[in-house]
């Protein structure tokens, strides 16, 4: 719901609601997929919603951004092959490719115009698009991940929408399947889980179709997330096999910059709350 002066953004799964002061819509495209609109704010920069659904804001994208990727990249051992399905506003493909060890990140999202409108409103997120190791492909991810090789992966990154519309497809275990068959023994799949405040039914059914496909490990780590309803958000790490310890010593050696990601954040994110522990069975 949008007035003259504010949009606000009723949630009916967690009987909530938030709001930002707008100065006018910059933008608007219907894709054969989704509504994408851009609207300007007095303190959050450029908005992007989809659909009627805020996507990201200027100010703290970075938050999700850093946490879908980083997390997951020093986990692994020596990343070398990364697929982000979805992401098309570009950010996660800007933090994957802060890793110099990643040789190629192909991203696939089914929506060409969320790239084409980040690339013009959210410039920043865009940085590394001309970067050699990335690939940008318009096509459908649950179909990329089904025709993905075996084991030719070393973490697949599913930076979603919710799981409606064009993602619904996207957190179950037909997809999981996929993913778990094209990463390789050691691989780690990350995905975008939600409030774990108000939606821990939902974190605890990815897991379980994760579990359906193979996965039997797993850690969902909460960070702050403002622009998202309930203001706490996270993601799910899942493995065939073995522990979410990171490099702790690459992390604090890191030679790129971040804005919240730090290797103590990432050990305090892998404490997890008694509650989401046991809504979890942790």
């Amino acid at each position: 719901m949008t007035d003259q002066r504010w949009h606000y953004e009723n949630f009916e799964p967690t009987g909530s609601a938030i709001g930002f002061r707008i100065t006018g819509k910059l933008d608007e495209v219907q894709s054969p997929f989704q509504k994408i609109e851009i609207f300007g704010s007095t303190d959050w920069g450029n908005l992007m919603l989809i659909d009627g659904a805020l996507m990201l804001t200027a100010q703290d994208n970075f938050l999700y951004h850093e946490m879908i990727s980083h997390p997951a990249l020093f986990t692994h051992a020596a990343p070398q092959r990364v697929v982000i399905i979805g992401g098309g506003d570009c950010g996660t493909l800007r933090e994957v490719l802060k890793h110099p060890g990643v040789q190629s990140a192909t991203q696939c999202d089914i929506d060409e115009q969320v790239t084409r409108m980040a690339e013009k409103w959210f410039p920043e997120l865009c940085e590394s698009n001309g970067d050699p190791r990335a690939e940008l492909l318009f096509d459908d991810g649950v179909a990329y991940m089904a025709n993905c090789p075996a084991g030719s992966v070393d973490v697949v990154i599913v930076d979603s929408t919710d799981p409606v519309g064009p993602a619904e497809g996207l957190f179950n275990k037909s997809f999981y399947d996929s993913c778990f068959r094209a990463l390789k023994d050691d691989g780690i799949l990350v995905q975008q889980s939600e409030s774990p405040l108000m939606l821990l039914k939902l974190i605890r059914e990815m897991r379980t179709e994760m579990g359906k496909a193979g996965f039997t490990a797993f850690k969902t780590l909460p960070f702050p997330q403002p622009c998202y309803p309930t203001g706490w958000w996270s993601v799910t790490l899942a493995r065939k096999s073995g522990s979410f310890e990171f490099r702790d010593a690459d992390a604090r050696a890191k030679a790129f910059d971040t804005k919240y990601y730090t290797a103590d954040i990432h050990r305090g994110a892998l404490s997890t709350p008694p509650f989401v522990a046991q809504a979890l069975g942790e």
